[in-house]
């Protein structure tokens, strides 16, 4: 008999495709990176990710503002550190008036409503360009997790609404929480990089910050001492699990293409809010095959958008977030 039901008959239209669609995007789903340089009238593209760029505060007021009008309400930090303030132990991460505190108060004063999170890890400011303090060819936990903890309470002071640790030392949420909590801050929410693999995608970003890590036989040349295996997937569950049971409130799964597996695992397996990280190399691949004319870019931007959401993801912290923005309200 042929079939009664014609799934074509709910694809007829524009308007009847967008009726049924299952999963929609809008400006309330994505994080927007920034990338923070000490300067004046300093906008710098970063060359392996194009139309990318660093900006100084003054310019950060300025773009703040832009993002809040196209409807992007939350904003990820990362700065720059110059080279001269680098060390081992990542001191200056704890310095009061260092350039990421003074960016958390300058979008504040900016834009008051707009979500500031902020990246917690020590490799802007490491010499070494490692997560964590390293002595003896080994990356240390636990006095990094010290340095962590004050990092996050140093954020908060600032006006930081969410902590974002993105080195995956064992037991920082724990030590962020207690942190926060004992500095009066317990309002103060955290966002863990709960399944960050050891991923080759990430080198634009590393460019963009000159974090990688330091040719230097004395430490580990990559971070699969502490970053997940990319081929573990069982694991996903027990960092997930580990950091929710310490105080996260947000987890986020990293990258995003390659993993959207442990998304669906993660999203069928907890309750709480899920992040994803569509990463540096992510974006700098469509937007260098979409240059060759080799791809149309609005299409496959929208398309690996949607398919992160697809997957299971709250929201994605996207490099993408303001021109998908203008194309969503276009």
């Amino acid at each position: 008999m042929y079939p009664l039901r014609r799934n074509r008959r709910l694809r007829t239209t524009p308007a009847i495709r967008a009726m049924v669609r299952e999963t929609s995007l809008s400006p309330d789903d994505f994080l927007t990176p920034l990338f923070i340089v000490e300067g004046k009238g300093v906008k710098e593209e970063i060359p392996s990710m194009q139309g990318y760029y660093r900006l100084s505060l003054d310019f950060i007021s300025k773009e703040v503002n832009q993002l809040w009008d196209l409807g992007l309400k939350a904003v990820l930090l990362f700065v720059k550190v110059p080279d001269v303030l680098k060390d081992n132990t990542g001191k200056e991460a704890l310095n009061r008036k260092g350039l990421m505190q003074r960016a958390i108060k300058t979008i504040k004063d900016a834009c008051p409503d707009m979500c500031v999170l902020t990246d917690v890890a020590l490799d802007p400011y490491s010499s070494f360009g490692h997560d964590g303090i390293v002595e003896k060819g080994q990356i240390l936990n636990d006095p990094t997790v010290e340095i962590l903890s004050a990092m996050s309470v140093s954020h908060a002071e600032a006006g930081a609404d969410m902590v974002a640790p993105s080195d995956m030392m064992d037991g920082r949420i724990l030590g962020i929480r207690n942190a926060l909590d004992a500095a009066g801050f317990e309002n103060t929410g955290i966002m863990s990089y709960s399944a960050k693999y050891a991923s080759a995608f990430y080198g634009p970003f590393r460019d963009a910050l000159d974090s990688a890590p330091a040719d230097n036989a004395d430490v580990p040349s990559d971070k699969k001492t502490y970053q997940m295996d990319p081929g573990n997937r069982r694991e996903a569950f027990l960092e997930t699990a580990a950091d929710i049971e310490e105080g996260a409130d947000i987890v986020m799964v990293k990258p995003g293409l390659c993993y959207l597996d442990i998304v669906r695992d993660l999203r069928e397996a907890f309750d709480v809010p899920i992040a994803v990280y569509q990463v540096s190399g992510e974006y700098a691949m469509v937007k260098a095959a979409a240059a060759r004319g080799w791809l149309d870019h609005d299409s496959v931007m929208m398309e690996q958008l949607t398919g992160i959401k697809r997957a299971g993801a709250d929201m994605i912290a996207t490099y993408f977030a303001k021109e998908a923005s203008l194309f969503l309200n276009s």
